[in-house]
């Protein structure tokens, strides 16, 4: 069956190439809201947990100190998606964290203020380092750095730290039970949204075909089937993974990612959008993960099938949606062997070995936590000489701005920080002006906390106008100081935070993401000739085993190739040689996904000859060595491969691209050298003129 096949007698044509990111500062970047849903339960519960832990600590301690409970309740915050299995134990390390960060700043405020500086600095490091490695998802470091400078700030001396870290392992407990709490009553809730969401990715994507926006559409949907592995791979706890439950939900699993290569073999193929009813289809599946009797009929599509060739494309896609239906409405022993199989991969991630990869060269987690380090402890360290009395608001200011990424949503950042930090200071200032009881301040905080969870995701402006008077008055709290002071300290303190945030990602390992996408596409060419190689040689045996090893390794290359780009354009200025390169990221990650789908379970390999499989081996080792050098691609002429038109079709793009590419960069370069060379005449020509 060719991956090919378009039904056009005028010959394959080549999908459009989706628009490319582009990162912008202006009105709707800094106020609009993002796509997505509200959070909901993330700000419900993040205002039970604060309240309950403050509440509780103020009485048993006092209020001064409680405030480190309510800080140590924001791991409620992490590991949202994860089975409850698998959470409890990253919550309890993320817990061990807080607790950690408090003793440790604590004794630090002890000692003496540049101390503080310098362990505030030193947790912000960290914790984007580990939290970058283990893949622990938003808020990120962010809370880390809140927890040690509140910390630095509650009145100790060195005989307090336990008591410190003993308030704040209390408030982690708090949010530990009540991220915990749904687990007696859904159990399997977060496996179940994450395969539901990639299917409702999946009606996405076939939306999208014959669209612009086809591109962008095929990285979402594999971005969510990468996900509901990776969470389904989490839950399968002892006892429950032999269950019929998690064979049908590992048989769907697998149906969705199947689903999802056939799709893009059509986007490839296909010029035109198919029909609303597809589409429509996939988003029944979604809801059918869950309840199995609100599955589609599977004879619904027989109407689209009618009248195509049985091994077309699109009679396969359908076919799939077909037997993915069935398979959401019959029991699990019922399921082909292949589905229900227990997944081949390690339940739980090596964690130390996480962290030795992301110290290698290659790795964008060693300079992002290098830079956050840096600029952290130079911000506070400028904010004490310079004799704010607040300085770890500069340092907490920095953190929250560098957390954006690349140069151009640190500005954008940088901008709503301080803009939403000055409405808040007002609101904030007017709370504690009214000099309201320990026990509306406990409520406010709560309330001020869930209204921030459930609005960052979408602004980050209106995220910090919330946020800041909950700062502001845990900070009163925990150490009243005069309003006036405190409003104008944490206007001061924010614009230099944010200034440095912005010095440090202009400043500091500024063109690391461009610096590492020529080989984030060389390593996605990599996986995708050992996928080929695979494919096509007779005497290469693909398991089961290997099949999955192969296909989650090409994915996580062509999801992370899309990951450096986005980054990469906005680290300015050198996002200009950047841009170019766009068609090339394109093309790189639709070859990967086409041999993605020559892996499929439901088609046998087809061999290939040895001279076809050594110039097929040849072609992407020329373009990988010619990606790596930035140099044009001699590619001859490419072997033909029946069964694999599409793919011989986007080497070509992607040579052409990397042509165009490298031709674009040797002009720049030589515009570089020509107003280098004028401006060294007019030196010249100005030296003379002062002799004479």
């Amino acid at each position: 069956m060719p991956l090919g096949e378009g039904g056009s007698d005028r010959g394959p044509e080549r999908a459009t190439v989706g628009e490319r990111p582009r990162p912008r500062v202006d009105l709707k970047a800094l106020f609009g809201l993002e796509t997505g849903h509200w959070a909901w339960t993330t700000a419900v519960q993040a205002a039970i947990a604060m309240t309950v832990s403050f509440a509780l600590a103020s009485l048993l301690f006092g209020a001064q100190v409680g405030t480190l409970a309510a800080l140590g309740s924001m791991t409620v915050l992490y590991e949202k998606k994860t089975p409850y299995a698998y959470r409890a134990a990253a919550l309890a390390l993320v817990g061990l964290g807080f607790v950690a960060a408090v003793a440790v700043n604590s004794l630090a405020a002890s000692l003496s203020p540049w101390a503080a500086v310098a362990s505030i600095g030193l947790t912000a490091g960290l914790a984007t380092w580990v939290c970058a490695a283990w893949r622990v998802d938003k808020p990120g470091p962010m809370f880390f750095v809140l927890v040690a400078t509140i910390s630095t700030i509650a009145p100790s001396g060195v005989a307090d730290v336990p008591l410190h870290a003993l308030i704040a392992a209390l408030g982690a407990a708090v949010g530990w039970t009540v991220s915990m709490s749904g687990a007696p009553f859904r159990a399997r809730h977060p496996e179940y949204q994450a395969v539901a969401g990639a299917y409702r990715a999946l009606a996405t994507l076939l939306r999208a075909v014959g669209t612009p926006e086809l591109d962008h559409a095929q990285h979402q949907a594999s971005v969510a089937v990468a996900d509901s592995w990776r969470i389904v791979l989490l839950g399968q706890t002892r006892g429950y993974r032999t269950t019929a439950e998690a064979a049908r939900l590992r048989a769907l699993l697998r149906w969705v990612s199947d689903i999802h290569l056939s799709a893009t073999q059509v986007c490839m193929a296909r010029p035109t959008p198919l029909p609303d009813q597809a589409a429509e289809f996939a988003d029944r599946m979604a809801v059918a993960v869950a309840d199995p009797s609100r599955a589609p009929d599977p004879e619904s599509l027989d109407e689209l099938r009618r009248g195509m060739r049985p091994r077309s494309l699109e009679a396969r896609l359908y076919n799939l949606l077909s037997r993915a239906a069935q398979a959401a409405r019959r029991s699990a022993q019922e399921e082909d062997e292949r589905r229900t199989a227990t997944l081949h991969d390690e339940r739980y991630p090596a964690l130390w070995s996480a962290l030795r990869s992301s110290l290698s060269r290659d790795s964008l987690i060693r300079p992002t936590a290098m830079r956050m380090w840096l600029t952290v402890t130079a911000a506070g360290a400028f904010g004490l000489w310079l004799g704010l009395d607040h300085y770890y608001w500069v340092a907490l200011t920095t953190t929250s701005v560098l957390q954006a990424g690349n140069v151009v949503l640190t500005l954008n950042r940088s901008v709503q920080r301080s803009l939403g930090t000055l409405l808040g200071v007002l609101a904030g200032a007017a709370l504690i002006m009214s000099h309201p009881p320990l026990f509306v301040v406990i409520v406010l905080a709560g309330l001020l906390q869930g209204a921030t969870q459930l609005v960052v995701a979408r602004n980050f402006f209106y995220a910090s106008v919330l946020l800041t008077p909950m700062a502001l008055m845990l900070s009163y709290t925990a150490n009243p100081y005069p309003v006036s002071d405190l409003v104008v300290s944490r206007i001061i303190d924010t614009l230099v935070g944010s200034a440095f945030g912005l010095a440090g990602s202009l400043l500091l390992w500024r063109k690391a993401s461009a610096t590492r996408l020529p080989q984030a596409i060389a390593n996605v060419l990599e996986k995708t000739r050992q996928c080929m190689q695979a494919v096509l040689d007779p005497d290469v045996e693909i398991t089961e085993e290997r099949r999955y090893r192969l296909r989650r390794d090409m994915r996580a290359a062509a999801v992370s190739l899309r990951g450096v780009y986005e980054s990469a354009i906005g680290d300015a200025p050198k996002a200009a040689s950047t841009r170019p390169l766009w068609p090339v990221v394109v093309a790189t990650q639709r070859i990967g996904y086409l041999a993605l789908a020559a892996l499929s379970q439901d088609r046998n390999p087809e061999p290939a000859g040895a001279i076809t499989l050594q110039r097929v081996d040849l072609a992407f080792q020329e373009l990988i060595v010619a990606m790596e050098e930035r140099r044009t691609p001699r590619l001859g002429a490419l072997p033909r491969l029946p069964a694999y038109p599409r793919i011989n079709m986007e080497l070509r793009a992607l040579a052409n691209s990397m042509t165009s590419a490298v031709a674009q960069d040797e002009r720049a370069a030589q515009q570089e050298a020509e107003r280098r060379a004028r401006r060294e005449r007019r030196r010249a020509q100005d030296d003379t003129d002062a002799d004479l």
